[in-house]
C-alpha cells in the first residue's frame, strides 16, 4: 500500500521538478530524429565536409520548395487553401506524435483518437465561420449549407462536448495528471497550429498579395540570415539556437526589407494578386477580379530634403502597399525569428533535433513553418487594424436575405438618415 501510495503521488502530486517530469514522461526523452538525405545527394556530395554538405543539401531542397511554392501560386487561391490545410494537418501530426511517444509508453487509451477528433471539430468550426463570412450568397442559395450555417456554432459546440465527455471517460486511475498533461498538449497544439493556419486563409481571401508577400518575406529572411551567418557569422545571437548569429540576424533584416519592397512593387500591378477572392453568382465560380483599391495605385511621394541631395530626386512614385510591406518585412525579420526560437526551446525541452525528418536538411514541416504561423497572426491583426474597413458588398448580400418588410424598414431608416444629413437631396439633383 505504501508503494502504491508513493507511486500515485509521483504521478498525481503537485510538485513540478524536472526529475519528476522526466519520470512522468516515461523516464527518457523521445529519440532524436535524423535527416534522410537522398542517396543521390549523398553520393554527389560525398567529397565535401559536413558543413558544406549541409549547405548544399539545404540549398537544393530550398530551391525545390520555392519552385513548388511558385507552382501552387499559379494554380490559384483554392489550391493554396488546400495546401494550407495539408500543411496544418502535417504540423499537427508532428507535434502530437512527440506527445504520443511519451503517452504510448503507459498504454493509456484514446489519446491519438481524441487528438484527431478535436482537430476535426476545430477545423469544422473555423471553416464554417470562414465560408459563412466570405461566401454568404453561396451559403444562402444552397439549402443544406443554409441550415448548417444557421446552427453552425451549436453543432460545433456539440461536437466538442462529445470529445470532452470521451476524454473524461478515458481517465485511468494513477495516471490522471499525465492524461491532463496530454489534454492540455492537444489544445495548445490546436491553438498554435489550427487557429493560425486559418488566419493564413483569411489573409489569402483578402487578396493573394497579403498571403504571398508575408510568407515570401519570412522565407527570404530565413535564407538570407542563413547565408549571412554562414559566411560572416561570428557573434552568437541566442543560446536557444547556437548557430544563429548577430551578423545573420542584421544581414537578413536589411535583405528582407529590400526584398519586400521589390516584390510588393511587382505584385501590386496585377489584379490577380491584389483583388480579394469572391464568389460570382453568375458563373458559379470563385473569381479574383476587381477595380484596384488606392493601396495598389501608383502615388507620388515627396522625398525628405535630407535625402534629396543623396538620391538626387525630389519625388518618388510607388504603391502605398510598399509602405505597408516595410512593416511586414520588418516584423518578419525582427519578431518572426522568435517563432523559430520558441520552436528551438520546445525541441530542446524534449531533446529532439527536429520535429520530423520530412525534408532532408530542414527537418519536419513544422520546422519550416514555425515563423510563418506567428507572421500570419501579425498580418491578420495588421489588416484588421490598418487596412480593412466596412465592406458594402457584404452588407448588401445580407440585406438581400432579409424579408421584404425588414428590407423596407432599413430602406426608410437609411432614407431618413440621408435626408437629415442633407445628402439625399443633392443626390436626387445630381
Amino acid at each position: 500500500n505504501l508503494q502504491e501510495s508513493e507511486s500515485e503521488n509521483k504521478l498525481d502530486g503537485e510538485t513540478a521538478s524536472d526529475s519528476e517530469s522526466r519520470s512522468e514522461f516515461g523516464g527518457s526523452a523521445p529519440v532524436p530524429t535524423s535527416d534522410d538525405t537522398p542517396e543521390v545527394l549523398n553520393r554527389a556530395l560525398s567529397n565535401l565536409s559536413s558543413r558544406w554538405k549541409n549547405w548544399w543539401v539545404r540549398g537544393i531542397l530550398t530551391l525545390a520548395m520555392i519552385t513548388f511554392f511558385f507552382i501552387i501560386i499559379y494554380l490559384g487561391p483554392m489550391v493554396l487553401m488546400t495546401i494550407v490545410m495539408c500543411v496544418q494537418i502535417k504540423c499537427f501530426h508532428e507535434i502530437i506524435t512527440i506527445g504520443y511517444n511519451v503517452y504510448h509508453s503507459y498504454d493509456l487509451p484514446w489519446f491519438r483518437t481524441l487528438s484527431w477528433y478535436f482537430l476535426l471539430c476545430v477545423n469544422y468550426f473555423f471553416y464554417g465561420e470562414t465560408v459563412t463570412d466570405y461566401f454568404f450568397t453561396l451559403v444562402q442559395r444552397e439549402e443544406p449549407l443554409r441550415i448548417l450555417s444557421k446552427y453552425h456554432r451549436f453543432i460545433s459546440f456539440a461536437l466538442y462536448l462529445t470529445g470532452f465527455c470521451m476524454f473524461v471517460l478515458s481517465l485511468v486511475k494513477k495516471h490522471y495528471r499525465l492524461q491532463f498533461y496530454m489534454f492540455g498538449w492537444t489544445h495548445v497544439t490546436l491553438l498554435i497550429v489550427v487557429t493560425q493556419s486559418h488566419l493564413i486563409i483569411h489573409n489569402l481571401f483578402e487578396g493573394m498579395i497579403w498571403f504571398i508577400v508575408p510568407i515570401s518575406c519570412v522565407i527570404c529572411n530565413d535564407i538570407m540570415a542563413y547565408m549571412f551567418g554562414f559566411f560572416f557569422g561570428r557573434t552568437p545571437l541566442i543560446k536557444l539556437s547556437p548557430k544563429k548569429t548577430w551578423e545573420g540576424f542584421i544581414g537578413g533584416f536589411f535583405a528582407t526589407v529590400l526584398f519586400g519592397l521589390l516584390l510588393s512593387y511587382i505584385m501590386s500591378g496585377y489584379r490577380c494578386f491584389t483583388c480579394p477572392v469572391e464568389f460570382n453568382n453568375d458563373t458559379n465560380s470563385f473569381t479574383v477580379d476587381c477595380e484596384p483599391s488606392e493601396l495598389f495605385q501608383l502615388q507620388e511621394y515627396n522625398i525628405p530634403l535630407v535625402l534629396q541631395s543623396v538620391v538626387g530626386w525630389k519625388t518618388l512614385r510607388m504603391y502605398p502597399f510598399q509602405i505597408h510591406s516595410i512593416a511586414l518585412s520588418t516584423f518578419a525579420s525582427l519578431i518572426g525569428p522568435f517563432g523559430g526560437f520558441f520552436a528551438s526551446g520546445f525541441k530542446r525541452a524534449f531533446k529532439i533535433k527536429d520535429f520530423a525528418n520530412t525534408i532532408p536538411g530542414h527537418g519536419g514541416i513544422m520546422d519550416r513553418f514555425d515563423c510563418q504561423y506567428l507572421m500570419a497572426t501579425f498580418v491578420n491583426v495588421y489588416i484588421a487594424s490598418f487596412i480593412r474597413g466596412p465592406n458594402p458588398s457584404k452588407l448588401i448580400q445580407q440585406f438581400l436575405t432579409l424579408r421584404p418588410d425588414q428590407q423596407l424598414h432599413i430602406f426608410n431608416t437609411l432614407k431618413a438618415h440621408l435626408v437629415d444629413k442633407g445628402m439625399l437631396g443633392s443626390l436626387e439633383e445630381a
